[in-house]
């Protein structure tokens, strides 16, 4: 969503969304995020779809109406409205609309985890695999693999997480398996994970250290990053025996490195010279 008009088109659609799940069922909305995430999936298999709905000749009720007509009857009321009112917007490039449908139905999606009271869960479900996957080099190529059928991937996926995470979680991370925002799959799925945050209100920090942290240094770690950043800060710790000791500390562009290996390294680049 580069453009200012599309940024405009997916806050009427956001608006509509919101407005219509107020009274709704935590399923209901979860049923709605899938569905959204569906047309998604159809704008992203169809190109001429994605270039007739943006197409800046046709008025927006005719793009619309495009949209309801192909889908009438297929999915939920609020779907339907929600998506069709995005249609209706202005989009730089009929990419723009794709990014904008899925960002919409991620939002969805956190919407109805958040109603369900399980959005913590999910931003830990999504960091935890994301460092599995790190971990193992074929589980990352292969999953990393825009040439290997997705149907595959997600086969692959499901059999690893089914029943035991959250659904939400799940289908996120099947929304990473595509590439979220044009993104590869490892940082689509760090995006993910700090969208979940921010829907918490949170910042996400990425901590590198040794060995575990305990709760008390862990507990003072965050105090003193709200304190920086001006609001609660969620840590995601990875232990990684080969910085030596010391703390790594990410958040967004910031990089703090206060870590053994990384002093090190300045030294060696340092007499190098």
């Amino acid at each position: 969503m580069a453009s200012s008009v599309s940024r405009e088109a997916y806050a009427d659609a956001s608006d509509k969304l919101a407005a219509a799940t107020t009274a709704v069922s935590a399923a209901q909305r979860a049923t709605v995020a899938d569905e959204i995430l569906s047309v998604a999936g159809l704008l992203r298999a169809e190109p001429r779809l994605r270039r007739a709905l943006t197409d800046p000749s046709r008025p927006a009720d005719d793009r619309a109406g495009l949209f309801r007509s192909l889908v009438s009857g297929k999915l939920a009321e609020i779907t339907v409205d929600t998506v069709a009112t995005l249609v209706a917007g202005r989009f730089g490039t009929p990419s723009e609309l794709l990014d904008a449908t899925e960002r919409l139905g991620v939002d969805a999606a956190l919407r109805a985890a958040d109603a369900e009271g399980v959005l913590a869960d999910v931003e830990d479900e999504l960091f935890r695999f994301g460092q599995i996957v790190s971990g193992s080099s074929q589980l990352a190529v292969t999953l990393s693999d825009p040439g290997a059928p997705a149907s595959r991937r997600v086969k692959l996926v499901e059999d690893l997480l089914k029943g035991k995470v959250r659904a939400a979680t799940l289908r996120l991370v099947e929304v990473a398996l595509e590439g979220f925002g044009g993104r590869s799959f490892e940082f689509s799925l760090s995006r993910l994970v700090e969208l979940t945050a921010a829907k918490r209100d949170r910042e996400v920090a990425y901590v590198t250290v040794a060995k575990p942290l305990g709760e008390a240094a862990e507990q003072r770690l965050a105090d003193k990053l709200a304190q920086m950043y001006g609001r609660q800060v969620s840590l995601k710790i990875d232990v990684d025996p080969a910085v030596i000791g010391g703390v790594s500390v990410r958040v967004g562009s910031d990089l703090y490195d206060g870590t053994i290996l990384h002093r090190l390294n300045q030294a060696k680049q340092a007499f190098a010279k």
